[in-house]
């Protein structure tokens, strides 16, 4: 007989005594990474390289070098910022973060320049013609009973706002359905002729502002037999404007997304259609900065304008019929003259001038500054009228449907009724 020896009963060993779990430690809190912006060590080391270099550049011109001059010494001080500014930086960041930092500096830079210098120009027209526009008959009379010595209550600029608005006016009408249109030409429609175009535009971008002047003289007024006006003013002005919103039209065209095009061509619409519902509206914004761009060339023009509508003093509102002055000839022609109240009147009306190119560009902004795809109020008033009348014609078709078989259940007990009682 045979036995199997069993194991021994093995009792577990008591586990050593292990040291209580130490509670769990809390995170650290989080630290949110700001990407861009400025930060105080930016700014520290703008200040010092500032301090440090205007320090510099007033030992170098007051004590050291012979130069003088406010222009110099502001020049040779930003030149020293942007020098002083790399090497601070490169003591505390890596030369990646250095580059990457002054270019921000150059382009800030270079930003407020620009904007100082129109606030500055701004300033010096407004301080200079401040005594003739602050009187009401500057904006209200002429210059036809006004001589150059008369008070600086007599006479204005009227005539000179009024021949403005529209030679500005007709100029627009007529460059900018060209500029559109040869810009469309050229970026939707192609072909053999659109580099010869495309050619010939750039070249007229170019163009000296009194060849437009000599070419609208010797063609329109000396072989036509037009005589000078506002018409062959706006004409000039034309020439001037139409390159500009062709080649901004052409760019901005250009950056309308194919897929709008394929996509309204796989819905069957023409090129045309395409072009025009499409095309068009989503490039609105771009278009109106064109026009813009076009008017703010014409507008200050005066070489074209001085060979083609001439010089009077009257008021003349018929820009197809004898000589209309404009407001940068009147502003050429008066701010030479060696008398203070004419001098003040010029700036007066270079501060006019202004306020007109803000306002049409404030308004096309307006009237055509709308995002792609936004819709108009017209738009918005159509599209709820077509809801409406869908969702009150859905539901007559559910009643027509529910009272079916209501009908239907009523002709039935009613012919049973009849079949009885017969």
């Amino acid at each position: 007989m045979t036995t199997l020896d069993l194991p021994a009963e093995t009792t577990a060993a008591p586990a050593p005594d292990r040291a209580p779990a130490s509670p769990r430690t809390a995170p650290p809190p989080e630290r949110r990474i700001r990407i861009g912006g400025v930060t105080r060590e930016d700014v520290l080391t703008i200040l010092g390289a500032a301090t440090g270099s205007l320090a510099l550049d007033w030992i170098l011109y007051e004590r050291v070098m012979p130069f003088s001059g406010a222009f110099g010494f502001v020049l040779c001080w930003y030149l020293l910022f942007l020098v002083g500014y790399t090497v601070l930086g490169r003591l505390q960041w890596g030369a990646l973060l250095v580059r990457e930092r002054l270019v921000s500096v150059l382009a800030w830079s270079a930003g407020l320049a620009v904007v100082g210098l129109i606030f500055d120009q701004i300033g010096y027209v407004a301080m200079r013609g401040y005594e003739a526009a602050q009187h009401l008959n500057f904006f209200t009379q002429s210059m036809e009973t006004t001589s150059a010595l008369s008070p600086i209550t007599s006479g204005g600029a009227l005539h000179a706002i009024v021949g403005s608005l529209e030679q500005l006016g007709l100029a627009t009408l007529f460059a900018v359905p060209l500029g559109i249109s040869a810009a469309v030409f050229m970026s939707e429609v192609g072909g053999r002729m659109a580099r010869p175009v495309r050619t010939l535009v750039e070249a007229m971008t170019a163009l000296p502002s009194i060849v437009a002047g000599l070419f609208i003289l010797g063609v329109v007024i000396i072989t036509l037999g037009f005589e000078k006006s506002g018409f062959a003013a706006s004409l000039a002005l034309t020439v001037m404007m139409m390159p500009i919103v062709t080649r901004a039209a052409e760019v901005v065209i250009r950056l309308v997304p194919g897929t709008l095009r394929e996509a309204s061509f796989a819905l069957g619409a023409s090129q045309w259609r395409t072009v025009w519902n499409v095309v068009l509206p989503t490039a609105r914004p771009g278009l109106v900065t064109a026009v813009v761009l076009g008017m703010a060339r014409g507008v200050g023009e005066t070489s074209p304008v001085l060979l083609t509508a001439g010089f009077t003093t009257q008021m003349n509102a018929n820009p197809f019929h004898d000589r209309q002055v404009s407001l940068p000839l009147y502003i050429w022609n008066y701010v030479k003259q060696p008398y203070p109240d004419m001098v003040a009147r010029a700036f007066a009306a270079a501060l006019t001038l202004m306020v007109i190119v803000l306002v049409l560009f404030v308004t096309a902004r307006v009237l055509g500054g709308r995002r792609p795809g936004q819709l108009t109020r017209r738009q918005r008033r159509r599209i709820e009228r077509g809801a409406r009348a869908a969702e009150r014609a859905a539901l007559e078709r559910r009643t027509v449907v529910a009272a079916g078989p209501a009908v239907a259940g009523t002709h039935r007990t009613s012919g049973t009724a009849a079949a009885g009682a017969s």
